[in-house]
């Protein structure tokens, strides 16, 4: 087995031992009552063979170790074949969502100056009409080439088809990719991945979760299903939009499952919230995990009643910038819900060892050495903190981002270390479990003191009628008026008998007797990830205006 430190290092020991296994299957072209035919499929040995030629032809179209080439490419099998192509070469992969703001995604492009684009041709036809990534000068087109010059992914392949076996020796500190967050609190920011942090992510997740080689996987977020080959899993790519999650067909995803004996799968809480809507059984699904924002505690038990007993349904806490951090199990979080009910936070479980999290006085500006931190005690609300082998160094081309997330540590050893501040907040109770309450930037600042918005909206939500709230503030920080938008459900009461239940309820809970203001909301805005996370800063620009 190679010494190298990289993500696809374990490629070619499964297509040694497990050649005719199944790694990636995609869905082709339709069948029966609109279902998709999933008949395009990658072996082990197919996916480490053709991502090997793919290798070879980027490095001789020019495409060296240590460029960096932004990847705009849909969940396929050239997606993946791809994706691994690059790590075998050393070659960094940039990858940001594209449904977001198109002006924000050209800041992205331009910051990350890569070396190379390779896209499907409407991403391609896309970045010569709006003049993205204006530094790259190889192009590689996935799919028929156009008129915008350089060549195709199948002639990649096809020139370094004689190449043999490709995996560049790349180390731990050597930059893997540049994945961008999804710009859920501004624009989004990209992270640097070393080699190290991808191979500190796989062993947390195997650790965490006891995954075990041969298990079948739905990652309804595509950049998931790189780690299944490196677990030695099966990913089943769904049938669906994976920028639109909330909107994903259940018939569909029930067809992957049943079709493919799957075991296993990855969704955001907004897909977490279409198959309990749905409310068909998962008889298969042994372990079911859920990231990306909070976990609505009713559809934690609207989900675990649709598993089978024995199953697991996980609810990792973490972000782009390290994950997992924490977890907790659905029994547990059910067990939580009252307490998160009645204005106590989300409770988010156990720390997954080896990281180290603290949490540390509030301060919303930097903080360049951890000999200036103020920890805080167990139930004391502050910022959360994390050291451990998947925290990440630093932000591309955005030193100030990357100066008020990160906290130089020196230990008592003389080695020096990074420690990510979360940009959340939270606290820990008395039996050590971590409790999450929201985005410190999210926090509203009254003249009586601090309101946290995961410790605000679980009080609401629990009434009959509404479909989620957001708390929201109006003004300057010290002074700010909170505001509570909320989503009324189709079959809610009249909008004065609801707020009347609003006002009642906040008047009878400490978290919450400051709220005055409600105001009914058609849709919230989300982020384009996982459809999960509130937009409340535009809520809250929203909000200023119709009260004004």
């Amino acid at each position: 087995m190679t010494s190298s430190c990289n993500i696809a290092a374990t490629l070619p020991q499964l297509a040694r031992e497990h050649p005719d296994q199944i790694a990636i299957r995609c869905p082709g072209g339709r069948g029966r009552h609109g279902l998709a035919d999933y008949d395009v499929t990658l072996s082990y040995a197919q996916l480490d063979r053709r991502s090997d030629a793919i290798a070879a032809g980027l490095a001789g179209y020019g495409i060296a170790r240590g460029s960096r080439a932004v990847v705009m490419v849909r969940p396929s099998p050239e997606f993946f074949l791809l994706m691994f192509a690059l790590f075998k070469a050393g070659v960094v992969p940039v990858l940001v969502d594209p449904g977001i703001d198109k002006r924000a995604l050209r800041q992205c492009l331009d910051e990350a100056q890569p070396q190379a684009f390779i896209g499907i041709p409407l991403a391609q036809l896309a970045r010569r009409l709006l003049g993205w990534a204006g530094s790259a000068r190889r192009i590689v087109t996935v799919g028929r080439r156009w008129a915008w010059g350089g060549t195709t992914l199948a002639q990649i392949e096809r020139a370094g088809a004689q190449a043999g076996s490709q995996l560049a020796n790349t180390g731990p500190d050597d930059v893997a990719a540049i994945l961008f967050t999804s710009g859920s609190t501004g624009v989004p920011k990209g992270v640097v991945y070393r080699q190290r942090h991808f191979a500190g992510q796989i062993e947390l997740l195997r650790n965490a979760f006891d995954l075990r080689p041969g298990g079948i996987d739905l990652p309804t977020f595509p950049p998931f299903a790189l780690f299944d080959p490196a677990l030695g899993l099966t990913s089943v790519i769904p049938d669906m939009d994976p920028t639109r999650p909330g909107s994903a067909d259940p018939r569909k995803l029930h067809d992957a499952i049943q079709r493919f004996g799957v075991t296993q799968l990855f969704g955001s809480p907004a897909l977490m919230r279409v198959l309990a809507d749905y409310g068909k059984p998962l008889p298969n699904i042994r372990r079911a995990t859920s990231a990306g924002a909070p976990v609505p505690p009713e559809v934690v038990a609207r989900l675990r009643a649709l598993l089978p007993d024995d199953a697991q349904l996980w609810t990792p806490y973490g972000a782009t910038e390290c994950l997992p951090v924490a977890v907790i199990e659905g029994r547990e979080l059910q067990d939580t819900r009252a307490a998160t009910e009645a204005g106590a936070g989300t409770c988010v479980g156990a720390v997954v060892a080896p990281n180290l999290v603290r949490i540390i006085a509030i301060d919303d500006s930097a903080i360049d050495d951890w000999s200036g931190v103020r920890e805080l005690a167990a139930g004391e609300v502050g910022e959360i903190s994390v050291a451990g082998p998947t925290v990440t160094d630093s932000y591309f081309n955005r030193d100030a981002a990357t100066r008020l997330a990160k906290i130089r540590e020196r230990r008592a050893d003389g080695s020096e270390r990074i420690v990510h501040r979360m940009g959340d907040v939270g606290y820990f109770d008395v039996q050590g479990r971590l409790w999450f309450c929201g985005r410190k930037t999210q926090r509203v600042e009254t003249t009586h003191g601090p309101l946290f918005t995961e410790q605000v909206e679980p009080v609401f939500n629990a009434l009959p009628g509404l479909r989620r709230t957001a708390l929201v503030g109006i003004g300057e920080p010290g002074r700010q008026r909170p505001v509570l938008c909320y989503e009324a459900l189709p079959d809610a009461p009249a909008r004065d008998v609801l707020e009347r239940q609003l006002r009642a309820t906040a008047a009878a809970h400490a978290h919450t007797v400051a709220i005055e203001d409600f105001l009914p909301h058609p849709r919230f805005p989300v982020d384009i990830r996982h459809n999960a996370k509130i937009g409340r800063e535009k809520l809250a620009a929203w909000a200023a205006a119709r009260l004004r």
